[in-house]
């Protein structure tokens, strides 16, 4: 049988013992070509197919050898098939060259994969990536609307079509929009983004998205404004300027409006302003229940106002008393290296390493904390981010060398703390490729890495104090 040389073949890695596929004789090296006489282009095609209860799977054999494999099972019961390729396809990579992309303002040097630029909008739906739609086929659309590949992020950026091409530097990047407009008629959910870039399209540019991307509501979930992230490494890029405060007051103005007129006529809020637009303006951030279920964390949408929150109901549980929190929402990001010492000295000491922006707030929990629990003293070092410049105040991305070199000599007491949004997913290598072990050696301190909640800050410090009195004992 001749087989046409662009349909994938998708190599079996092992089968699973017990499984249909092992009844039916699959083996690691055999190649999935097609079920149902349907080609198989990425894992949403297989999955789908496989839902089915009776199959005819085509497949090379290891021998080379192309055969047809009947199948009766019951309806979504899974084959057994594990595939070398667990996305049964390649990722997507970004066709555009945008003004505000971090990923072209990386130093050289780094590991390969922090370059890669991917635009999938099957990641979208699977990791809750943003994918700008330019890439994306009439085929791919009618497959999402087939599969229900929902909720759907998209980097709007700008509703202004001619304006989107200029800032994505795509030509067709204005057309694209239309397929939000398919998307948005078949019903499937959609999350969106706009990164904000001065004198581009914040002002009456801001104005003009969000009444387009009202339309979109309620089908259209939330839209979340966040500032352009601006390194020192920006030569022969496009000139973009940082925010004032009086930049972040206008921003969180104009959304704060659309946000009472969507939870009067929608009754959700719609528009959502990241957490360092407040930060900036100096005001307080809005109270929970604005967040419509925290739908944008990942965009650093209501990340303080949750973590406040879990810190405070686990504090409650704790210690039986309620925490206090005071001015923090109005304080200004700390400068360099400026140290938030709290207390006396005490009998146990560790210090916390974080970013600028969230060093305020972290203060406040570790100032309640210590109402609690006398016999700790922690310190919280607010990191400078000198590798990407002083405009990346964010822990995510502080770098094991300015935890070297700003905490270098310094009395971290028994261990440094770090959040674990500092570290690679899966890893114990920083950004820049530096381990934890060297660092540690390096400052001749052990470090915990603790995940980046409330609730688990209260955790780890009780089981740090935990685990020094089973030593006692």
């Amino acid at each position: 049988m001749e087989r046409d040389n662009a349909i994938k073949k998708h190599i079996v890695s092992s089968v699973v013992p017990g499984s249909i596929a092992e009844e039916c004789g699959f083996e690691p090296g055999d190649k999935l070509l097609s079920i149902n006489h349907t080609p198989i282009e990425d894992t949403f095609d297989y999955q789908f197919l496989i839902a089915d209860e009776e199959l005819v799977l085509e497949v090379e054999t290891k021998q080379g050898e192309v055969v047809e494999v009947e199948v009766e099972k019951e309806p979504g019961e899974d084959l057994g098939l594990v595939f070398e390729n667990s996305f049964m396809d390649d990722y997507r990579r970004c066709s555009n060259k945008c003004i505000f992309c971090f990923i072209d303002q990386m130093p050289p040097g780094m590991r390969e994969t922090l370059y890669f630029k991917d635009d999938d909008t099957r990641l979208s739906f699977l990791l809750g990536n943003y994918v700008t739609l330019t890439n994306l086929s009439d085929k791919d659309v009618e497959k999402i609307i087939r599969y229900r590949m929902e909720p759907i992020n998209i980097s709007f950026q700008t509703m202004n079509p001619v304006l989107r091409c200029k800032m994505l530097n795509n030509r067709f990047a204005g057309e694209a929009l239309k397929k939000a407009d398919t998307l948005y008629e078949a019903g499937i959910e959609m999350n969106g983004q706009i990164v904000l870039c001065k004198s581009v399209n914040d002002g009456e540019e801001l104005e003009f998205s969000l009444s387009k991307l009202y339309e979109y509501v309620p089908v259209l979930q939330s839209v979340s404004v966040v500032p352009v992230g601006l390194s020192k490494y920006r030569e022969g890029l496009y000139p973009l300027e940082p925010f004032t405060k009086e930049d972040a007051e206008g921003v969180i103005d104009c959304i704060e409006q659309w946000q009472r007129r969507s939870f009067e006529e929608k009754g959700i809020h719609f528009v959502h302003a990241s957490d360092e637009w407040y930060f900036l303006a100096g005001r307080p951030l809005p109270e929970e229940d604005s967040y419509d279920g925290y739908l944008q964390l990942e965009n650093g949408v209501g990340m303080v106002r949750n973590y406040i929150n879990e810190f405070s109901n686990r504090f409650v549980k704790e210690f039986g008393f309620q925490p206090e929190f005071s001015s923090v929402f109005h304080k200004k990001s700390p400068k360099n290296k400026e140290i938030y010492h709290t207390g006396q000295q005490k009998k146990r000491r560790f210090t916390y390493a974080t970013g600028e922006l969230f060093a305020p707030v972290l203060t406040e929990c570790i100032e309640n904390l210590q109402k609690a629990l006398p016999e700790i003293d922690l310190e919280v070092f607010a990191i400078r981010n000198d590798f990407f410049g002083e405009n990346i105040t964010v822990a995510g991305l502080i770098t094991g060398t300015d935890l070297q070199t700003q905490l270098k000599d310094r009395n971290l007491g028994e261990k440094l703390i770090i959040p674990d949004v500092m570290i690679r997913c899966f890893s114990d290598v920083f950004l820049d490729d530096i381990k934890v072990s060297e660092v540690e050696l390096a400052l001749h301190c052990p470090i915990d890495i603790v995940k980046s909640s409330g609730e688990d800050l209260i955790l780890s410090l009780l089981d740090l104090v935990n685990d020094k009195q089973d030593c006692n004992e």
